[in-house]
Formats: structure tokens, sequence, C-alpha cells
């Protein structure tokens, strides 16, 4: 089988290449992305949208999707992103790939107000509709590596003098780490069968719990505020300015506390947050992860 991801250097990307290449799996990747000094050597492909990505799927049996955009940019936008991915399913019918793996996210939602649910949506339904064999992973949170949002966090309670919590915090997450989404990814590529998988760990936490627990890993003591969305978002804002970056959206936050971060299913995941916290506590959060600069 020859196997193809899109952003193989990228985050989640690079997990399912590796787990990939360590089972002697024929890879190559679809990405505008610079190869990195530790990326694997293998085939690359431009991800550009047009008459070209058919021709580099073929011979193609799994594609592996991970293409998407956080947040709306000047440079790019979820509708743009809706757009692109569309065409890749059709690219890859035409090019004869007999399964997709696509990468989406707990409680997508076309009528959902939320633009990166609704289009997460969209998508989910037009693979459902394209006839290919596919398995949607829907992961909440992912952390390990180069994660954003839990390093992140991190970063904030190691750097601010009091962390912002949004209203009372009691809206829920359940992050996988981002190993055991790849090991999930590579082997949904062998099933046949047309599934649909909450791709979340073994633990829930709320967000207020969330940030506690990684406080006491961290060993501070910063104080916990309650603060409204729109001011969390004004100073998440100045955060990013400061940065270079986006650290948060409205959009994020309005996702976080509607509690679409959490689904009720069984753990697909099992590795524990707290515990790889715990191991990896002295470099958690000592930098900051910036989204922009990834691209």
């Amino acid at each position: 089988m020859k196997h193809a991801v899109t952003g193989a250097f990228g985050y989640s990307g690079s997990y399912i290449t590796r787990h990939l290449l360590a089972a002697g799996a024929d890879v190559r990747t679809l990405t505008n992305s610079p190869r990195k000094a530790d990326s694997p050597n293998i085939p690359t492909y431009p991800l550009t949208f047009g008459d070209s990505l058919v021709d580099s799927l073929y011979g193609v049996d799994v594609l592996y999707n991970t293409y998407w955009v956080r947040f709306n940019h000047q440079k790019f936008n979820h509708q743009s992103a809706v757009e692109n991915t569309l065409k890749l399913f059709e690219a890859a019918k035409i090019a004869g790939v007999r399964r997709i793996v696509h990468v989406s996210i707990t409680n997508p939602d076309e009528s959902s107000p939320f633009e990166y649910f609704r289009g997460k949506g969209v998508l989910e339904r037009a693979l459902i509709a394209s006839g290919l064999s596919y398995a949607i992973l829907r992961p909440a949170v992912l952390f390990g590596g180069e994660d954003v949002l839990i390093n992140n966090i991190a970063w904030l309670l190691r750097h601010l003098p009091a962390f912002g919590v949004f209203g009372d915090g009691s809206y829920r997450l359940q992050p996988i780490h981002v190993d055991d989404m790849a090991c999930l990814a590579v082997e949904q590529a062998y099933n046949r069968e047309k599934v649909i998988v909450n791709a979340i760990g073994p633990e829930t936490f709320t967000y207020l719990q969330l940030v506690k627990t990684l406080r006491e890993i961290l060993g501070l003591r910063r104080p916990i505020l309650h603060v409204t969305p729109e001011i969390g978002y004004q100073a998440g804002k100045v955060i990013g300015a400061l940065m270079g970056d986006v650290t948060i959206t409205r959009e994020e936050i309005g996702g976080l506390m509607a509690d679409l971060l959490c689904v009720d299913a069984p753990p697909t995941g099992s590795t524990r947050l707290t515990d790889w916290a715990r191991t990896n506590h002295a470099t958690l959060g000592t930098r900051y992860a910036s989204e922009l600069a990834r691209r």
C-alpha cells in the first residue's frame, strides 16, 4: 500500500508519518511547509489545489488529511480551507485513492454558529457522500510535543502573575496525546469499514480543573481569576500581539464554553495528560508555541 499524508512536516502529520515509516510503509507528503532538519526524507509534492493535485495522488491507496486552518487570517481562512479540502477529496477520487483518513473535530455541525465546527461538518458530509471508503477521526484537543493549547496554558501560567479563566470554567475538554491519535489514524488505514471515531483521551477535565492541574504539576501558585469572555479575548489579543501570533479567538472561546470539546464516548487514546505533564513538567510551557510561526 502507498500512503500520502498532507502536512507530514507539520504537527499531527509528522506523527502519522513516523508511524507509517516505522512500519516500513511507502509514504509521500503533500505540503507547502519547508522540510525541517529532522523531517523524514520522503517524496514531497506541493499541496496546491489545482489540476496537479490529481497527479500527486495517483498510485496512492490511503490519504491522511490533516489539512485545516485554526482561525481566519489575512493569508488563510475557514472558507478557503473548506473549498480546498473539497478539491482534495475530489482529486483523491479521480486519482483512485481507496481510503481517506480525515481529521475532523468533536461535535462538527453544519448549522453551528462557529465557523470552525460548521466547516468540519460540511466536510464530513461531503466525504460521506463521496462514495470513498473513509475513517473520520474527531479529536477534541491534541497534546504532546509541539502542541499549542496545553503548552500555551502552561506558558501563561509560568509567565503571568495571574491566569484568567473564561466564565466559571465548567466546560469540558478530553485531550488526546498526538501519538495516540497518529496510531489511531494508521490503524484506520487498514480498516475497510466506513467509520466515525471520537478521538479522545482517557481523562476529562473542566477547563478550570485543567488549569489547576497544570498549575499544580508545574509547582506554581498563580491565582486563577474568572473573567468575562470579552476580557479574556482582549487579554489574549494583547499577548498575541506581543508574541506575533493569534493566541485565542472569540470563536475558540465560544466553542470551549459551548462544551464542544467533549463527547459522551469511550476513550480511544491511552496516554493520560496528567502523567505526560508530570513526566515533561521541566519543559512544558517553557517556550511559547506560535501558530503563525508554523505556517
